[in-house]
């Protein structure tokens, strides 16, 4: 029986209070018998947890309660056991290491498209101009060898902090195209889109929520394995159920 609640959000905001936001919620997630990891940075707040459906929504609640995080929205899956093994809060330089910080979400997303309307795009071959519509995977090597889109560009990245290097490399080869970046939960990509349209590519979307979002939404269409995740589960499945290796 799944009775554990496993989430991930992040967002980006301004937390110039990171350090003793990091002592007020390891103390009330600890409270709650919560694991995962929450890092906090400067630029915002990117979470993984899992535990009962009570302290988990509770957990969230509070952090709403927070006007920088009333919006949060976790994305949700459920397990049989515990996929963590502790509870970890981090400040970081960044919640997600891309090594540009002229890069800041907070200040302005790149444009976003909804699972659904990806899926569409997918299934007709093209988006709603006409043009060709390719989706880039901005995540490391080995989570995309578990799973990605059907055709997806993949440029072997090591880290995300490899990600300008590799577009620099292959900027030429998105002219004229629609493209649409994804990565497991939205945070990556997020950033690499802005990247892109700084780097001057006309026509760049994020996929919404990412893979995991996608999956809940269009039930996987397009999108051919698992979806790695950074815990004891290893890989979800279309379902968003655990696919142990």
């Amino acid at each position: 029986m799944q009775t554990i609640l496993n989430i991930s959000a992040y967002k980006f905001v301004p937390l110039s209070d990171a350090p003793a936001l990091r002592e007020q919620l390891h103390a009330r997630a600890t409270a709650l018998a919560l694991r995962g990891t929450i890092l906090l940075a400067e630029e915002g707040i990117n979470l993984f947890l899992a535990g009962t459906e009570a302290a988990v929504r509770g957990f969230v609640a509070e952090l709403r309660q927070d006007a920088r995080l009333q919006d949060l929205t976790p994305k949700e899956s459920w397990s049989e056991r515990q996929p963590f093994r502790k509870m970890l809060v981090k400040v970081k330089r960044e919640i997600i290491r891309m090594n540009h910080p002229t890069i800041r979400p907070a200040a302005g997303r790149a444009p976003a498209v909804p699972a659904t309307t990806v899926k569409r795009w997918l299934d007709q071959g093209h988006d709603d101009e006409g043009r060709p519509v390719v989706t880039l995977d901005t995540r490391n090597a080995f989570e995309v060898d578990h799973g990605s889109f059907e055709g997806a560009i993949d440029w072997r990245i090591g880290k995300f902090s490899e990600f300008p290097a590799a577009l620099m490399a292959h900027k030429d080869e998105l002219a004229g195209k629609t493209v649409v970046s994804f990565c497991t939960g939205g945070i990556r990509c997020e950033k690499a889109a802005i990247y892109m349209q700084e780097a001057g590519i006309d026509h760049v979307y994020q996929l919404e929520g990412g893979i995991l979002k996608y999956f809940e939404e269009t039930g996987g269409a397009h999108y051919r394995g698992n979806c790695f995740v950074f815990d004891e589960r290893e890989a979800l499945g279309h379902d968003l159920t655990a696919r142990l290796p």
